[in-house]
């Protein structure tokens, strides 16, 4: 059974004419006589007593509510994809690591919200690891993240590299490593790390390197705020190691420093994520070029201040995302 064939059932059906109903449906009567024949045959039962008026037989009585109600679903199915393909969908759900969220995604924010503003935007701050998985799941439109190319290998998968920052040490300003310019890695493996809970990409990038390095990675706490990693650092002899736009501020603190590592210098690449469907929505495409422009160009001019004096959290709250 075919929607057309409902289509002029339901035509023949409201005009009681096989001609008036050609001409509603702008096709040729032998059109419409050829699919309430197929519809007939499929049925293997009459629909319409054909006399000087289409009427119905007792088996189009009861097919009747059935093809109206098909038909209105397929129409409302249509219309939504037409709003859809306009890009007049309710929400768009982000994912986004909670460096860029609060240093390098509020210009984003502002203008996609100028862009379309009857669109919900829902910005959460995840790991990059359980960003890529709830993407993957169909949760969120779009994903901020350090890269992992075992999750995003995938065919349907679309990766924008955005930018590569190093990782460094955040150590007490009294800490014994603070001496060095540069820290080797075996005299970082002396001391007790701060380490991103699982999920995030960062514990991950940071045991991967002390497994390259041969050196045991001596993990005290797992933490998923930078706050909380600050608050321990700061007070006690371990360290952490965390990208370096997520320590922009730290030297307004004179109680924290930073070093480099040596010789390797640890980095992470950080990139845009989503599915290659989701592009045809107009709303997913702005917010894909809009953060492969501004983060981009923000990150290229950072200067450890937040931007424009406000933090993500703070726009989020304004704008009721």
């Amino acid at each position: 059974m075919r929607l057309e064939q409902l289509q002029a059932f339901l035509a023949v059906t409201e005009t009681k004419s096989f001609q008036q109903a050609a001409q509603r449906c702008g096709v040729t009567q032998s059109t419409i006589s050829r699919q309430v024949q197929s519809l007939e045959a499929e049925l293997g039962m009459p629909v319409f007593h054909r006399n000087a008026q289409a009427k119905l037989t007792v088996a189009g009585d009861r097919l009747l509510y059935r093809a109206r109600k098909i038909c209105h679903e397929w129409s409302q199915a249509v219309a939504e994809f037409e709003e859809l393909r306009q890009g007049k969908q309710p929400e768009l759900c982000v994912a986004v690591i909670h460096s860029v969220c609060a240093y390098h995604l509020p210009p984003v924010l502002q203008e996609f919200c100028h862009s379309y503003p009857e669109v919900q935007l829902r910005v959460t701050s995840l790991g990059s690891d359980r960003a890529l998985k709830v993407l993957r799941d169909g949760l969120v439109d779009a994903a901020i993240v350090m890269n992992n190319r075992f999750l995003t290998a995938s065919s349907d998968m679309v990766v924008d590299s955005l930018f590569e920052e190093p990782i460094e040490i955040m150590m007490a300003a009294s800490h014994p490593l603070a001496q060095h310019n540069q820290v080797p890695w075996t005299e970082l493996a002396q001391f007790p790390q701060v380490v991103f809970k699982d999920g995030y990409g960062m514990q991950r990038l940071v045991q991967e390197q002390f497994q390259r390095q041969n050196l045991e990675l001596k993990s005290i706490l797992e933490l998923n705020t930078l706050d909380a990693f600050r608050g321990i650092v700061k007070r006690g002899s371990a360290v952490a190691l965390l990208p370096r736009s997520a320590m922009s501020d730290i030297q307004a603190d004179s109680t924290l420093t930073t070093r480099s590592t040596a010789p390797q210098i640890l980095t992470r690449e950080v990139v845009l994520v989503t599915t290659r469907d989701r592009l045809d929505i107009p709303p997913i495409q702005h917010f894909r070029n809009l953060v492969k422009t501004l983060i981009v160009e923000d990150q290229t001019s950072f200067n450890g201040q937040s931007f424009n004096g406000q933090s993500a959290q703070s726009l989020i709250a304004a704008n009721s995302f």
